[in-house]
């Protein structure tokens, strides 16, 4: 699969609380989550921006969200800030099967935004998101559901197998 005109943004900055340690540098098939994330939308993206709170060290630059907050909102406004591309596919860094595929799907798939049928993230955001994004972090609203609802959005189906989050180290341990 050839890289497009996308960039792509991985979230970093969650907290991990219920994992117990940075999920970013848990292990998965001999890598951290984080470069497995890096790796997959390096395959699928020609610019590659990672967003969190920059507090590990991760072998890219980190851009910092700009909040006090610790909300996938503020991550996906900062990426489409920073993107130089019409459209950027968004990733949690806690998603290890997603595949190329299924970043494509979605950027192919963008209306305001393309997001599976289990929410807002993965997800591609076309620049056009970015204005009402921004003022639901402006006034508090960290609920990036919420804040998608009033754009146009495909929602397309995938995989339930890709998406699956690893929200506890169980899950993570779960998958081999």
């Amino acid at each position: 699969m050839a890289r497009r005109e996308l960039t792509g943004v991985l979230l970093v900055g969650g907290a991990s609380t219920r994992f117990g340690s940075p999920k970013a540098l848990a292990r998965y098939e001999g890598e951290t989550l984080a470069g497995r994330a890096w790796r997959l939308l390096g395959e699928v993206c020609d610019e590659r921006i990672a967003v969190g709170k920059a507090e590990y060290a991760l072998p890219f630059d980190v851009v910092d969200d700009g909040t006090d907050v610790r909300a996938p909102i503020a991550g996906v406004v900062a990426g489409l800030r920073a993107a130089s591309h019409e459209v950027a596919v968004v990733i949690p860094v806690d998603m290890p099967l997603l595949t190329s595929g299924s970043l494509e799907t979605l950027a192919d798939r963008c209306l305001d935004v393309a997001h599976p049928q289990t929410g807002p993230l993965p997800g591609a955001y076309r620049r056009s998101a970015l204005a009402p994004l921004e003022d639901f972090l402006d006034c508090g609203e960290l609920s990036l559901r919420r804040a998608v609802s009033g754009l146009e959005v495909a929602v397309v189906t995938l995989d339930e197998h890709v998406l699956l989050n690893v929200n506890e180290r169980a899950d993570l341990d779960a998958l081999g």
